[in-house]
């Protein structure tokens, strides 16, 4: 019969923990740019940066890095220095990515419907990849991983709440339809990160 006992914690490698970054900072941009094709939104501080690009038409990619800059100072002090310069590093990976990708893939046809689903499950997997490797994407996930190791509230939990704010902002700038869709896909972000991430199972450091 299999051995069903807990094993010991194990750390991740640094070799590991560089390809989480890279898989899913990947993962999470190609979200971005399915949400930004189908002109939707998102939760988070990308969502934010979503709402300034879309009002202002300023470069997706800067804002999203600069919009996290003040959750570092927070995240070095809760989270510790590897957890801040982990979720810095992947922050800036994000913004590259962002500015490339579109210059990698095109759309010709994209059903808003799939954009929202895809993008919010391809999002949610990405971040759920960097969490488990003890960073995050800054903003929002800062502060619901600090909640969830603090006071054992669960991450998706408190990201979907901030999601539904952020979601409601979008009301002034876009149509009701297309909020409605962008709440499909940050339901459809929250499901994965609920389902696989709780606090009392696993962290990854």
């Amino acid at each position: 019969m299999a051995d069903l006992a807990p094993h010991p914690h194990t750390p991740h490698t640094w070799l590991e923990d560089l390809q989480a970054l890279l898989v899913g900072c990947l993962l999470v941009a190609l979200a971005v740019c399915l949400f930004r094709e189908a002109g939707l939104f998102t939760g988070g501080t990308t969502g934010v940066a979503f709402l300034i690009h879309y009002v202002w038409g300023w470069p997706l990619a800067g804002v999203l890095f600069v919009v996290n800059l003040p959750f570092y100072v927070f995240g070095w002090r809760r989270l510790g220095a590897v957890f801040t310069f982990k979720t810095f590093a992947a922050v800036a990976m994000l913004s590259a990515n962002v500015a490339l990708l579109p210059q990698w893939i095109g759309f010709t046809h994209l059903n808003p419907w799939f954009a929202a689903v895809m993008a919010g499950l391809l999002a949610g997997t990405g971040i759920l990849i960097l969490i488990r490797h003890g960073a995050s994407l800054g903003g929002v996930t800062i502060m619901a991983v600090y909640l969830q190791k603090s006071r054992g509230w669960r991450a998706g939990h408190v990201q979907m709440a901030v999601d539904g704010v952020i979601l409601l902002a979008a009301l002034a700038v876009t149509t009701p339809s297309r909020v409605l869709l962008s709440l499909v896909g940050a339901l459809a972000l929250n499901l994965v990160i609920g389902v696989n991430h709780r606090a009392d199972r696993y962290y990854g450091v």
